[in-house]
């Protein structure tokens, strides 16, 4: 699709809407302006309301150049690629059978499977998952009694000293600290 644009320049009709006829109106008033003559400037010289042709050149290709590609609606083909789904999509060649690496292969697997299973009843295993066990119930009260702390030296949430005496506060707070510090 090739896209043209023409520049003209057509004379009002007397008959137009009542918009060109403001338009003629004005192109009138500039095209009297543009003949008077001003003292001191020779009636040959250029004013700046007529713009040179190529000017007016530089700035009408660019134009009509962005219009047409702003309206240009085609969409944009990928060619060859337009709905191909990807080389993941297709199954790579059937590779050739070696009889020694699938044996050997069996045999690692078979090998390291009795390895897990070895481990996975192994004392030691059980020993490391009970210490963690009973790590994180440790970690998890030791989190819980420095923000009960906390709350009780600040005077909010669930260890809240708010109502206790200073002596029975001092008791609690120092109860706290010690738990918190280490059984």
């Amino acid at each position: 699709m090739l896209c043209s644009s023409t520049l003209a320049v057509s004379p009002p009709s007397p008959a137009g809407p009542p918009a060109s006829r403001k338009v003629s109106r004005i192109t009138a008033m500039v095209r009297a302006q543009s003949l008077r003559v001003q003292p001191g400037v020779p009636p040959s010289a250029p004013t700046s309301l007529s713009p040179s042709p190529s000017r007016v050149l530089g700035v009408a290709i660019p134009l009509a150049a962005s219009v047409c590609l702003l309206l240009w609606s085609n969409p944009v083909d990928a060619g060859i690629l337009s709905g191909f789904s990807g080389l993941e999509s297709v199954p790579g060649p059937q590779l050739p059978r070696i009889n020694f690496l699938e044996e050997w292969n069996e045999k690692n697997q078979k090998k390291y499977a009795e390895f897990d299973s070895r481990f996975k009843s192994s004392s030691v295993l059980k020993e490391l998952l009970e210490k963690s066990k009973l790590n994180k119930e440790r970690n998890q009260r030791e989190i819980q009694d420095k923000y009960c702390l906390r709350g009780a030296e600040w005077g909010v949430g669930d260890c809240s000293t708010q109502g206790m005496t200073q002596e029975e506060r001092d008791e609690f707070v120092a109860m706290l600290k010690k738990r918190a510090g280490g059984d």
